[in-house]
């Protein structure tokens, strides 16, 4: 059985993390509006669950979980664009604070497991983080060219945008060529 205190927490986490439905990243979506962090953090999720046949050695309950808190330290600062090149180190801090903050709802054993994923996932310190922030990258390359962008947009920002991690020589460095190929196209245009 549940404790009720358990489930209060668990709704006020939900209730907290609702925010990202309206936290606007830089990214527009195919029809011409900017995407949430929510809809990208969803998208990721699936896009990383179509890679568990060529990683099967990772643990993809925690894969998965990384996907969806990856940018909860975004719910109350909102989306900086990696385009605008932020200080990394402030960048961390604001973010740290928010998860804190925000897995702090959450009962204590599962606050620090969150934390810690979250961690893991800022270190890049696991195989599974590895995949999550190549994905990460991938799927906002990926919106990229598919959305709707207003003139101007800096596709060549899509070249360079976190290629050291694809070079497993494998499913990623795929991927990788196949989204130079597409940035390639938009920029020919």
């Amino acid at each position: 059985m549940i404790a009720q205190d358990t489930l209060v927490s668990f709704i006020r986490f939900i209730e907290e993390t609702e925010q990202l439905k309206s936290t606007l990243r830089s990214a527009w979506t195919a029809t011409g509006r900017h995407e949430s962090t929510a809809e990208h953090t969803w998208r990721l999720a699936l896009f990383a669950s179509l890679f568990q046949p060529f990683y099967p050695e990772l643990d993809w309950p925690k894969t998965l979980l990384m996907c969806l808190i990856h940018d909860l330290g975004e719910l109350y600062g909102g989306d900086i664009s990696a385009a605008t090149l932020p200080d990394e180190n402030e960048k961390y801090r604001e973010e740290r604070h928010a998860v804190e903050k925000v897995f702090g709802l959450l009962p204590p054993d599962t606050g620090k497991r969150y934390l810690a994923i979250w961690q893991e996932y800022n270190d890049n310190a696991t195989p599974e983080a590895h995949l999550v922030k190549a994905l990460d990258k991938a799927e906002t390359i990926l919106q990229h060219t598919q959305g709707k962008n207003p003139d101007g947009f800096d596709y060549a920002f899509n070249l360079e945008y976190g290629k050291t991690l694809f070079g497993d020589g494998g499913p990623l460095s795929a991927l990788r060529k196949m989204l130079d190929e597409r940035t390639a196209g938009k920029i020919g245009k």
